[in-house]
């Protein structure tokens, strides 16, 4: 006859793991210390799982392939393309119609804020720099479809498309700010 196994008491100061256990088959998550929302004081720290299936910029970050500098650019980046895109909107078919247009949303502040720091960062990156960070982080595609799309294909492509993804996040980090420019040493030459 099997033993019973006891049971142990109830420990209130042990803490409780409130991570998902069961994911779906084709999860991609990755770990990440967040702040803890159910912390009793500030500066608790939880860990959480993030997905990273359909975020290159977070993959890349978990697999610590690109630093928190070149994170948080690529993140910066994303917030102002979505602050200044004004895509088209749906025609909302439960509306009464009325005769005449609608009247545009006015342009605000943030959106013109971010609409000069994307061309700043256009500048900066050049044409293919632009297109190349536009179809990694706007359109979520990886190195692979990025050089099909171009229709250059193998591994040398796809290696030499991800070093200008990082040469593209580096200047990101710069002109938004999270990252210093590299110091060039002055050597004293005789005059």
């Amino acid at each position: 006859m099997a033993r019973r196994k006891r049971k142990k008491p109830y420990d209130p100061s042990r803490t409780y793991d409130r991570r998902a256990q069961d994911l779906p088959l084709n999860a991609e998550v990755a770990p990440v210390e967040i702040d803890d929302p159910f912390g009793t004081e500030s500066g608790d720290k939880v860990i959480a799982l993030r997905s990273t299936r359909s975020d290159p910029l977070a993959r890349l970050h978990s697999r610590r392939q690109i630093d928190e500098a070149q994170y948080r650019g690529g993140r910066a980046l994303q917030n102002d393309w979505e602050k200044a895109e004004r895509g088209p909107q749906a025609v909302d078919p439960t509306r009464e119609r009325v005769d005449g247009g609608q009247m545009r949303e006015p342009i605000t502040e943030g959106q013109r804020r971010a609409v000069v720091r994307l061309n700043r960062v256009e500048r900066e990156l050049g044409a293919d720099g632009t297109v190349l960070i536009h179809e990694v982080l706007i359109l979520g595609m990886n190195m692979e479809q990025v050089g099909e799309r171009r229709d250059l294909r193998g591994q040398r492509w796809k290696d030499y498309f991800a070093r200008r993804f990082q040469e593209c996040l580096d200047r990101l980090a710069l002109v938004y700010g999270f990252a210093a420019p590299a110091r060039i040493p002055v050597r004293n030459l005789p005059h």
